[in-house]
């Protein structure tokens, strides 16, 4: 199966998240295949994120709604002027280290955002479809060599993982509990690490590579050693839509899936820095290994399922990830035409 491009042509699709990095791509993407987009979030926390937004011309294309996922109502009022039939579920407190600052607002946002957002679906007549957007940090992580699969125990160890790891809970008790009638196809997502142009976070290695190059500064690398499974940005979007799209029209493909890169493209972090570096030029790294609060360093995924399911398959390899973000910081960094060049990525990716 791949993608109907058709599909989300005027359907009424609400985003939570959508001012965050992978919002911003997911809301371009439904804005290129004409869906009709309600976003519901908070303002980035940094300036960059806020320029991202704007720059990304997205908020043009859509409705755009400020709000938090905490506030019950608010969120129902924009369920009810939406009325969606698809919603992607994004918004988050997505930090690891910032959950170990801030651990009570990371379970707040994360858990009872959930229940918020599924709780105005159960009350909705219009929704038909839901994909709750995860990470793969959920799992009980052995730090073994193969990767995981659904079905395996879910037990995130810090306090991001683990309230993703509640909301994973929270999403198959409302499906078991509210949504057994099958009126609502209800699946989890479970992503790797993403990359791509707009992602300014802090304590990512991109962002961190990026805001040394603008620097010229040599890149501090944390954590060199672990393995992440990494992706370009549009490679798990695309999977989201795909999920929502054929559960919409065949509930018994509804479930939990795990979205990430073939095994070759699961390199340490050192190696993906590297591949910046290279792709950047005339810039270096380096080791600053130093204690800090635990971060898995060992993470794969199976994605047997879903490409089983679905017939989904990565697209970019991770060098070619690395170019079409480092093709985007330096557009940015030279006052580029932003939303132009996010539109090109996004239809170069739909022809591959």
């Amino acid at each position: 199966m791949v993608l109907n491009l058709d599909f989300y042509r005027g359907k009424n699709v609400l985003v939570t998240g959508h001012t965050g990095f992978k919002g911003i791509w997911l809301c371009k993407l439904l804005e290129l295949l004409g869906a009709n987009v309600t976003g519901y979030a908070l303002p980035s926390p940094t300036e960059e994120g806020k320029k991202v937004f704007q720059q990304s011309g997205t908020e043009t294309g859509m409705n755009a709604i400020i709000g938090d996922v905490r506030d019950f109502t608010a969120l129902q009022q924009a369920f009810a002027e939406a009325q969606p039939e698809i919603v992607f579920h994004l918004a988050a407190q997505p930090i690891v280290l910032e959950s170990y600052r801030n651990p009570v607002e990371t379970y707040s946002t994360n858990v009872m955002g959930t229940v918020n957002v599924l709780e105005c679906i159960r009350q909705s007549n219009s929704v038909k479809s839901f994909v709750n957007i995860t990470t793969d940090k959920v799992y009980d992580n052995k730090e073994w060599p193969w990767g995981y699969r659904e079905n395996e125990p879910l037990d995130g160890f810090d306090p991001y993982s683990n309230s993703k790891s509640c909301s994973e809970l929270v999403t198959h008790s409302y499906q078991k509990s509210f949504f057994a009638d099958g009126r609502v196809a209800i699946s989890t997502a479970r992503a790797g690490n993403v990359i791509g142009g707009g992602d300014f976070s802090p304590n990512r290695i991109i962002p961190d590579c990026l805001r040394a190059a603008y620097a010229g500064e040599n890149i501090a690398v944390r954590n060199p050693h672990s393995i992440r499974p990494y992706q370009h940005v549009l490679e798990p979007l695309y999977a989201y839509l795909l999920i929502a799209e054929k559960q919409y029209a065949d509930g018994n493909l509804a479930g939990w899936y795990n979205v990430g890169p073939d095994e070759c493209n699961c390199l340490t972090t050192g190696e993906l820095t590297e591949l910046f570096c290279q792709c950047w030029g005339d810039i270096k790294w380096q080791d600053i290994s130093v204690e800090a609060p635990h971060e898995a360093r060992f993470l794969k995924l199976d994605c047997s399922k879903l490409k089983a399911a679905m017939g989904w398959q990565p697209k970019w390899h991770i060098e070619e990830a690395v170019a079409k973000t480092v093709e985007w910081a330096k557009a940015w960094q030279n006052n580029g035409n932003i939303s132009l060049l996010m539109e090109k990525q996004i239809r170069e990716f739909l022809e591959d």
